[in-house]
């Protein structure tokens, strides 16, 4: 069983920034994604990153604010908030895909972490 272990979330004011990691168990590569869920809303991908890094897509409400990135040797992946916003505030999810192509569906990821929360007050 796949472990996926997240860290970063937190409370900020409007305007400010958090990373959060995401760190998969074992040593298999996978494309990763970040994805949120805000109360009564459904999931929704952020942001999805291939296993080399080479690739990535964004949600529109997050581009040229957030940036997803991965460090291959220590097989962490990143996504760095910046210009926060009350709206972003959900929990957040990091997914593991083993799939050789790049989705934004979370049906298409594998293996989930306990997801971590993100509030942002205005």
């Amino acid at each position: 069983q796949v472990r996926l272990a997240e860290s970063g979330g937190g409370s900020v004011q409007a305007g400010g920034s958090l990373r959060l990691s995401c760190a998969p168990s074992g040593r298999t590569t996978y494309n990763m994604g970040w994805f949120r869920q805000a109360p009564g809303k459904e999931r929704e991908v952020v942001a999805a990153i291939t296993r080399s890094g080479s690739t990535t897509t964004y949600a529109d409400s997050v581009k040229g604010r957030f940036t997803i990135s991965r460090d291959t040797a220590k097989n962490t992946v990143y996504l760095q908030m910046n210009s926060l916003k009350p709206e972003d505030t959900a929990v957040y999810y990091c997914a593991a895909d083993l799939s050789t192509l790049l989705y934004r569906s979370s049906a298409a990821y594998e293996y989930w972490g306990q997801g971590i929360q993100v509030t942002v007050s205005s």
